[in-house]
């Protein structure tokens, strides 16, 4: 961030001058009262917070705009924070929900970057007092900002940093595009990002014949290189075949969704700290989530509660309707529906309940929330369609309605009888259940003849990947387009309070080991004079020449 410089000369003169003495308190309390505002909108037995109210019409403003030279608030509907700005000399006011400041002078919003840090210190600050999640009896733990030690320095000097541009096309190897699509998507996932660049897992080290994991490495090592040349992902496309199931290997085109659903599968398998139970490799730390589903038998109210993995949500379209959106689809999705009689036995009843409804809500959300909207349908008649009904989604989202949690607090607040009527209340801010769309795959044509594209963010800009084409869009036109898939990623990560990352401990168990295995090398060595080292196979390599017949027959299909 110091290399960014503010976009208005005159905040850089009030900084500059005052240091900040005049704007910055102002602008804390502004925002901090903005947060302590929206944990108090729903939450029981604590005193509401009033809105505030024009100074010039008095409105009751739920997006107030406050001046940052006086004590005073304003409606921006009607013009009245500009007038109040222009008329009093006062030069600046901030929107109080997203930090927004406008300067009068230059009649417009305007960026800082030390205000826009300082207001997300402010934020992070406040809603760490406003948190219910809680760890024994201790709030959550405090944010504290990464500064790089006496090693890391000394690391990263002699580092040879990335382009980090992440923006390049890959060859379409003959039917492909369904392959494509998916590894765009994956590979502008932020936390898979974070994972591979950050050489958690390196292929040079793997000692696995056959692994996906090495194969993703390889993958970011192309995309974040310097060539800006389409890339042809024939190794990765070599791997499927040879792991994957037999519908998924030759030429055939195939669903985007079955192969990202198989191909997490593999990541899962070759991934350090894979296991069947509670895993904790990155495919379950980015995509794992859990859906909760609760029969309830209306005869006597005895409910039955399952709760299941998931790496991705299945909605279904209702191809009579006009337009689908989003929120209508989970809507529907976690709506009751009533079970036959011979679907559900009533454990408390002992005999099957004429009258019962499942129910099914979101337990965990995961940090990647990943959607996709079932246009494929298969009819009696062995036939089947496409169903091109426009989805509206939006470019963020709050899951909150959707969750288990969040649900019952809903069905407590509506119910009747003894304890009901409780508003209900978010477990921490509401930002938790906050998600940014980051990744959406669309399929033209029809199911026989079909062609995947899709749009992928990087950074604040959008593009569009058509195979080795790429080119600059707009959010209009991702939301414009018809979505098969949609990934959105959680803006707020749940982390473990006052606990060392399992990460940082596996490693430093490894730099334990490395040092113990030295240390025993060097006292061999000392005894008996060093050890002979072991012969080392060169050539031969049946398998590893079996393997690039495979790839050039994939290049020669191009």
């Amino acid at each position: 961030m110091s290399g960014e410089s503010s976009s208005c000369p005159h905040i850089q003169a009030e900084l500059s001058e005052n240091f900040g003495e005049a704007i910055y308190p102002r602008f804390k309390q502004v925002v901090t009262w903005n947060v302590h505002r929206s944990a108090a909108v729903r939450a029981p037995k604590r005193r509401r917070i009033s809105p505030p109210r024009c100074g010039v019409c008095d409105l009751a403003l739920s997006r107030p705009f406050a001046c940052l030279h006086c004590d005073a608030a304003f409606c921006w509907e009607h013009g009245h924070a500009i007038t109040h700005s222009k008329q009093t000399n006062h030069t600046f006011c901030v929107d109080a929900k997203s930090g927004r400041l406008y300067c009068s002078q230059c009649d417009d919003f305007i960026y800082d970057p030390t205000l826009d840090e300082l207001y997300t210190r402010t934020v992070v600050s406040a809603e760490e007092k406003e948190t219910r999640f809680q760890e024994s009896k201790n709030l959550r733990e405090p944010f504290k900002p990464w500064s790089p030690t006496d090693k890391d320095t000394s690391a990263l000097e002699n580092a040879n940093l990335p382009p980090c541009q992440s923006r390049r096309g890959l060859v379409n190897l003959g039917q492909t595009c369904f392959l494509n699509v998916v590894l765009q998507c994956l590979v502008h996932n932020p936390l898979l990002r974070n994972y591979f660049l950050g050489d958690k897992h390196n292929w040079r080290n793997c000692k696995l014949d056959t692994c996906t994991c090495c194969e993703m490495d390889k993958l970011f090592t192309e995309v974040y290189s310097d060539d800006p040349a389409p890339y042809g992902p024939t190794s990765f496309l070599h791997t499927l075949w040879k792991v994957a199931s037999s519908e998924l290997s030759g030429y055939a085109q195939q669903d985007a969704h079955e192969f990202f659903i198989a191909t997490l599968n593999q990541i899962h398998s070759t991934c350090r700290g894979s296991t069947n139970v509670s895993c904790n490799c990155v495919i379950h730390s980015t995509f794992a989530g859990q859906l909760q589903s609760d029969v309830k038998c209306e005869r006597c109210g005895n409910t039955t509660s399952t709760i299941d993995p998931t790496l991705d949500i299945s909605l279904e379209l209702k191809g009579n309707l006009p337009e689908n959106t989003l929120a209508a689809c989970l809507r529907r999705y976690t709506q009751p529906e009533r079970l036959g009689p011979k679907e559900y036995s009533c454990s408390k009843c002992a005999k099957g309940s004429p009258e019962a409804s499942k129910r099914l809500s979101i337990r965990k959300l995961p940090p990647v929330l990943s959607i996709q909207f079932k246009r494929f349908e298969q009819r009696t008649n062995d036939k089947s369609r496409k169903i091109d009904t426009p989805v509206r989604f939006p470019s963020s989202i709050n899951m909150a309605p959707y969750t288990t949690l969040v649900m019952k607090e809903m069905e407590k607040e509506n119910a009747s009888g003894p304890g009901a009527g409780v508003p209900f209340s978010y477990l921490g801010p509401e930002a938790l259940y906050e998600y940014d769309l980051f990744a959406v795959i669309n399929h033209e044509g029809q199911m026989d003849n079909g062609h995947y594209i899709n749009y992928a963010r990087f950074q604040d800009e959008w593009y569009r990947f058509d195979d080795d084409k790429v080119t600059h869009t707009s959010l209009s036109a991702v939301l414009a387009s018809n979505a098969y898939m949609c990934f959105y990623v959680k803006r707020h990560l749940d982390y473990k309070p006052y606990q060392t990352p399992t990460y940082v401990l596996m490693r430093e168990k490894e730099e334990q080991k490395e040092r113990e295995r030295e240390l025993k090398e060097r006292e061999r060595e000392a005894k008996g004079g060093g050890s002979m080292a072991s012969p080392r196979i060169v050539g031969g390599g049946g398998s590893e020449n079996k393997d690039m017949e495979i790839e050039d027959e994939i290049w020669a299909t191009v």
